[in-house]
């Protein structure tokens, strides 16, 4: 029989010093792995034109870092739980920050887009490790304060990184976005490897890694984007490319599900989704998934394209949405900590969503500013009131050994169905745009040769520098920009409507006091327990007992020595 070792007790234990210092460097990783997706979205297009790309190699350079981190993260998350999480933390980062660095020397297109799987992959484990290791660390009723803020600078990074990319590019050039994020790698690979300390994975047998389901996830899902994300720009929907990437990606996906129910150690446990916490979360994330992504990719949009903005106004312009986001997910995660309740408050965060993408659906380019800026805040607020809590609530209601799989999964879906939505509302946009430009373009005549141009280039498809256009294109342009936005969003309202019923019928389970750690070392005694318990038992019916201390000669098949207690004294 073994005991608990005091190494893993001083992990469980630690002073509310030692988990705010330990806080900080997972946050300071979280915060890189957010920034590096946004803060080049403005300065992409001069990046690409720089490098002399095509737009088929600008959509590369996104979706290949989307393709990665969206694919890592399970992989990630299973990992956690089965090897040490503290060097997977700082693996993660380390594959970022060398991915980072390459990115920001680029000479061509196609070094970008390799360089950009590097960093979706570190991400990948920096968005789900971060969690896993914060649920280790802080219980489920403490935790909603600190998971407030992650959120918040989850929504800094988000919201901020397109303002913090058009500072930089205007001042010191594009390659500086991929350069700024590394000190803060550097500084919480340095904090996490002095103030870090996790439980390793309890396991009795030998760690079994699933690369067949990875091969089978990464192809499925890899192929799955490319289909939605092209389709119907690169190729037509009913051409053999587009049937030959979709029934590949049923074939790789639905063989994943199916090898997932076999395997020892699978990416993504199916027993998972017996648990209605975790399928009702997954269900919530998808929808909250899309309206985040869609806000981060449409907002800019809207700024520069319907009003005109520069990139840096538009960043100033999006932070009545980084208020909102930040002080809900912050200030609701202080009241979860302290009263313990959970489930008011998401479901209020939910209708605050619909509410506000309800309202962004109405936008059009001559919005008065101060109600837009209500508009984003409300919508922020409602995400910042739910997204965090849904990974909160799943760790709450998962068993430690499943942590890793449970909380990456959640990210996993979220990313997938946001990438999957914006891209379809992207679509949506494009076409939006053409109806309203041709319908307001009927019977104009160009009278100048600055019109005739203007006219030409639209015809080319390719976005418009709003700011060149003649005043009264522009005016076209403007009208058909911030029209075709609201339309998008149009698609998020009923997703937004599904996130709350299934956090309606959520069961609300009260938020434990005890972290993982705490946990897997009481399951751990629980186990010793049962196995000495099975010992007495088979002693008892086979064999003799014996007091340590004494001899005794009599035969038997079997035996166990009772120790006494040695705060007890002889004879009591």
């Amino acid at each position: 029989m073994t005991t608990p070792s005091s190494s893993s007790v001083s992990e469980a234990t630690r002073s509310p010093r030692e988990v705010f210092t330990a806080i900080s460097g997972l946050v300071v990783g979280m915060f890189v792995a957010v920034l590096s997706g946004t803060v080049v979205s403005t300065s992409m297009p001069v990046i690409i034109a720089d490098l002399g790309g095509t737009q088929s190699q600008y959509t590369w350079v996104i979706t290949a870092s989307l393709l990665a981190t969206a694919v890592s993260t399970p992989i990630w998350g299973k990992l956690a739980d089965l090897v040490d999480r503290k060097i997977l933390v700082q693996l993660s980062l380390i594959i970022f920050t060398v991915g980072t660095v390459i990115a920001g020397f680029s000479t061509d297109t196609n070094m970008l887009i390799a360089v950009r799987v590097v960093q979706g992959i570190g991400v990948g484990g920096l968005m789900s490790l971060v969690m896993i290791a914060v649920a280790l660390i802080i219980s489920p009723r403490e935790r909603g304060k600190y998971m407030g803020v992650v959120g918040g600078i989850m929504a800094l990074g988000t919201i901020g990184g397109p303002l913090l990319g058009g500072l930089l590019t205007d001042v010191w050039g594009w390659r500086s976005n991929f350069f700024v994020g590394v000190p803060f790698a550097i500084l919480a690979i340095v904090l996490l490897q002095f103030t870090l300390h996790l439980p390793k994975p309890q396991r009795d047998t030998k760690v079994s890694i699933d690369y067949f389901g990875i091969v089978l996830l990464a192809v499925g899902v890899s192929t799955l984007l490319i289909w939605v994300s092209m389709g119907g720009s690169q190729f037509d929907w009913d051409s053999s490319t587009s049937i030959m990437l979709a029934v590949t990606a049923g074939v790789a996906i639905a063989g994943f599900i199916t090898v997932e129910f076999f395997v020892k150690e699978p990416i993504v446990p199916m027993s998972l989704f017996r648990n209605r916490t975790f399928t009702l979360s997954v269900i919530a994330s998808i929808a909250i998934g899309v309206s985040m992504f869609a806000t981060s990719v449409f907002l800019a949009q809207y700024f520069q394209l319907a009003r005109g903005a520069t990139p840096t106004e538009s960043g100033l312009m999006t932070i009545p949405m980084i208020i909102g986001q930040m002080g809900a997910s912050i200030i609701i995660g202080q009241l979860v900590s302290r009263f313990g309740k959970w489930k008011g408050w998401m479901l209020t965060g939910a209708a605050l969503t619909t509410i506000g993408v309800s309202l962004m659906s109405t936008l059009r380019y001559d919005t008065p500013f101060p109600l837009v800026a209500v508009y984003m805040f409300v919508l922020g607020a409602g995400l910042g009131m739910v997204m965090q809590n849904l990974t909160l609530i799943v760790q709450n209601d998962t068993p430690p050994r499943q942590l890793g799989a449970a909380s990456s999964n959640v990210n996993f879906f979220r990313t997938i169905a946001g990438t999957i939505g914006v891209t379809v509302m992207g679509a949506m946009l494009s076409t939006s745009v053409a109806t309203y430009m041709t319908d307001a373009l009927k019977g104009f005549t160009p009278t100048t040769q600055d019109e005739v141009d203007a006219l030409q280039h639209l015809a080319s498809g390719d976005v418009p520098k709003v700011t060149q256009l003649p005043d009264t294109i522009r005016a076209i342009v403007e009208g058909a920009y911030g029209h075709g936005i609201a339309d998008a969003f149009i698609i998020a309202i009923p997703l937004a409507v599904i996130s709350i019923i299934a956090i309606a019928f959520i069961r609300n389970k009260p938020l434990s006091t005890k972290n993982a750690a705490e946990q897997l070392r009481e399951q751990a005694e629980e186990s010793v327990i049962e196995v000495a318990e099975a010992e007495v038992g088979a002693s008892l019916a086979t064999g003799s007992i014996r007091i340590a201390g004494t001899e005794s000669t009599t035969p038997s098949t079997g035996s166990v020595t009772v120790l006494e207690r040695e705060d007890r004294e002889p004879g009591r």
